[in-house]
């Protein structure tokens, strides 16, 4: 649905031909009083008429082409009878659709018609009340400087009703490493609603939400992403809570992404910044913040591995993922190939996080996928965001760990 309005066009200068010059005719003097006035006279009116018709016709064609090109996705019929109704042609717009009403004034201005432009004023009709275009997120500042072109912007991933609420911005980690870039995602909670998936393994256990996206649960899915560390070794240092049932008890203070009812998502310290409350239906905890009160917090430069976590091989650089969420509400994931803990925490707050966590790290685990159901909308296909290793129908198959699965909102 276009939310944009309508271009404004400029009324259309139309010339009619000029009568055909007597004098080269072959016939009476045009200053004679014979026949050849009549004659004169005759050409006159029919190049008048013709004149005359040739700018109704263009006026007719010029006022339908508005009417057609009015927002809205009502059929040709609707909109030429509304076009009727407001320019006070009520008899013509019932013939067209049969209905005898009139429309209010109130209805008629919120229709967004051309501008009319006139030597000594310009009226612009108010365009129709709409719902808030979702703006492009302002760019992310790079973590390499100088930055190239475009690094850092944020541009459309998954739009719904043609409004761009999950986007995406790509930078590269380091001045060397241009090939493993990292992926910035930005979500408008408003428009999407978010649901906890558990695992095979981790948790574990029988649950009545499946550990994938099943056929017929795809419809209207716009993006998933991982969990955090493993929670049955203690990996995690938090716990998880899913429809009344805890799989591990929560840690006060742990990092946490709790998930509501309304399908909302809301993220702190546990019972400092988030609690239980009737309209929790999932909890997912790991580690401590990365990002709290809009900066980030010590622990990142001075936690070791008892805070972050083991690597791959010992390695600061691995593969790492992260969530938060900005002073809108709206959710930021982080996810890249080769990243310190340093790396991801400021690029969550310079993408605008206030808080902040840690998900999982390492090279199988970090993941995030978008949908385009563009052409099949119960069965959209999926993509990586970067290149991360799994393959991005990972969650249309059974998960051994945790996920997050974003759908639109109907």
């Amino acid at each position: 649905m276009a939310f944009n309005t309508q271009d404004a066009y400029d009324s259309p200068e139309l010339s009619g031909g000029q009568p055909p010059d007597d004098d080269h005719g072959g016939g009476d003097d045009g200053n004679s009083g014979g026949p050849g006035r009549g004659n004169r006279r005759t050409g006159l009116l029919a190049w008048s008429t013709l004149t005359v018709s040739l700018l109704v016709l263009a006026l007719v064609v010029y006022c339908v082409h508005d009417a057609l090109a009015a927002p809205g996705r009502q059929g040709a019929t609707a909109k030429l009878a509304r076009w009727g109704r407001c320019h006070h042609l009520v008899l013509v717009a019932d013939l067209i659709d049969g209905r005898a009403r009139t429309a209010s004034a109130a209805d008629c201005s919120a229709t967004t018609y051309s501008v009319l432009r006139t030597t000594r004023a310009r009226a612009v009709a108010r365009p129709r009340p709409v719902v808030a275009v979702v703006p492009i997120h302002p760019p992310v500042r790079p973590l390499v400087d100088p930055a190239y072109p475009g690094e850092g912007a944020f541009s459309p991933l998954v739009e719904v009703k043609g409004q761009p609420v999950v986007q995406r911005a790509l930078m590269r980690p380091d001045a060397y490493d241009a090939t493993f870039p990292v992926g910035v995602v930005w979500m408008k909670r408003s428009a999407l609603r978010f649901e906890l998936h558990p695992g095979v393994s981790e948790p574990g256990g029988d649950w009545p939400v499946p550990a994938t996206v099943p056929p017929g649960h795809r419809t209207g899915l716009v993006a998933t992403y991982n969990g955090g560390f493993k929670l049955s070794n203690g990996d995690s240092h938090g716990g998880f809570y899913l429809d009344g049932r805890t799989a591990v008890p929560l840690v006060d203070g742990a990092a946490s992404e709790v998930f509501h009812r309304d399908g909302s998502v809301t993220m702190g310290a546990w019972n400092r910044d988030v609690a239980m409350t009737p309209d929790v239906v999932g909890v997912r905890q790991c580690l401590v913040p990365l990002v709290s009160g809009g900066r980030v917090t010590e622990a990142v430069d001075d936690g070791g591995t008892d805070v972050w976590g083991l690597t791959d091989g010992g390695n600061s650089f691995v593969a790492r993922s992260g969530v938060g969420i900005d002073r809108h509400g709206d959710l930021i994931y982080v996810g890249g190939r080769l990243m310190s803990v340093q790396t991801l925490a400021t690029t969550l707050q310079r993408a605008g996080a206030v808080t902040a966590m840690m998900l999982d790290i390492n090279l199988s685990w970090p993941s995030f996928i978008s949908y385009d159901g563009s052409r099949q909308p119960a069965d959209p296909v999926p993509y990586n965001l970067v290149n991360f290793v799994r393959a991005p129908t990972r969650y249309y198959e059974q998960s051994s760990r945790d996920f997050v699965a974003v759908y639109a909102r109907g």
